[in-house]
């Protein structure tokens, strides 16, 4: 049996222990991340949607590093939008700067009515270096 371990950023924000979830967990040769949003450190969502995206990947960067990963590890992504359509240029943007070289990790996007206040959230499974 494969045991599971919490993984967590050396900055937990409070939504952590709010909400009782672990940031991710490796299992194996996988980190599955939890979804991160654009959070501030207390918990509040960014109000500026593009920086609320910006501030989604630095939590998830954060969380990979806390793993020793990058963004290069990551094999599969979900995303989560409050309005897709009028978001998609703004989330492509970052998008684009942070994964600018294929191959590109698949990616599933899925258009929600509700994200606990927050507009966009980012999930993944990445895959963690050799040692």
């Amino acid at each position: 049996m494969q045991t599971r371990k919490a993984i967590f950023p050396a900055k937990r924000h409070a939504l952590y222990e709010d909400h009782g979830y672990s940031a991710a967990i490796k299992s194996g040769d996988f980190l599955f991340v939890s979804g991160q949003v654009g959070s501030r450190l207390d918990g509040t969502p960014e109000p500026d949607f593009k920086t609320q995206v910006e501030l989604a990947f630095d939590n998830l960067k954060a969380v990979l590093e806390a793993a020793d990963c990058s963004f290069d590890d990551i094999v599969d992504v979900t995303t989560f939008h409050t309005d897709p359509e009028t978001q998609i240029a703004d989330i492509m943007e970052v998008k684009e700067s942070i994964f600018s070289e294929k191959p590109y990790p698949n990616w599933t996007a899925v258009g929600v009515t509700w994200l606990a206040g927050f507009d966009f959230e980012i999930k993944v499974i990445a895959r963690t270096p050799s040692t």
